[in-house]
């Protein structure tokens, strides 16, 4: 795991001061770029969906709809997008979060997922978790079952991971790289 691990860190890209003065943020459309680091970030992930016995992946929007995708497929599995609130047409089902400065809400298809569903959640970062913790509790809302949370890069020093844990109740969350 060393050697994806190098690849993929090779790939990302600081930009200082993006969105706001003071902020690093991560750019990871070097890595979507190379298609020798995408495909290994895609089986990674993919290994991850296989291990957790996933019946479906869940992206959250927008760049967990860009890999979920593609591990949903690898893995043979359904895609479900999980999506800001108004985007996606007919039923669905909504679960509100709070942000740093206000709240915001995310929805999934009322239909898209049964009980019979083990859902793996696929998400680029895991910064403070409030997306993450919400789409855990619209798939459960839902029915289904939460068979893990994948990211690519987890942010340790916002403290998701301890937000996340008590939500995943024992379900793992693998982030394969750490910054």
């Amino acid at each position: 795991m060393t050697g994806i691990r190098e690849l993929l860190l090779s790939r990302i890209r600081d930009v200082a001061d993006y969105p706001e003065p003071g902020v690093m943020f991560k750019d990871i459309t070097p890595l979507l770029a190379d298609p020798a680091a995408f495909t290994a970030l895609t089986d990674a992930l993919a290994e991850i969906a296989e291990s957790t016995g996933a019946t479906k992946v869940v992206g959250l929007e927008a760049r967990g709809f860009i890999l979920g995708a593609p591990v949903a497929v690898r893995a043979g599995l359904g895609f479900i997008p999980v999506r800001k609130a108004g985007k996606l047409p007919g039923a669905t089902l909504a679960q509100a979060y709070d942000l740093e400065y206000g709240s915001a809400e995310i929805e999934v298809h009322a239909e898209d997922l049964t009980a019979d569903d083990r859902v793996l959640i696929v998400d680029d970062v895991l910064a403070t978790g409030g997306t993450a913790e919400a789409s855990v509790q619209l798939i459960r809302r839902a029915g289904a079952e939460v068979a893990g949370l994948a990211v690519l890069m987890e942010l340790g020093f916002l403290n998701g991971r301890v937000r996340l844990e008590p939500a995943l109740n024992g379900a793992p969350l693998e982030a394969l790289l750490t910054v």
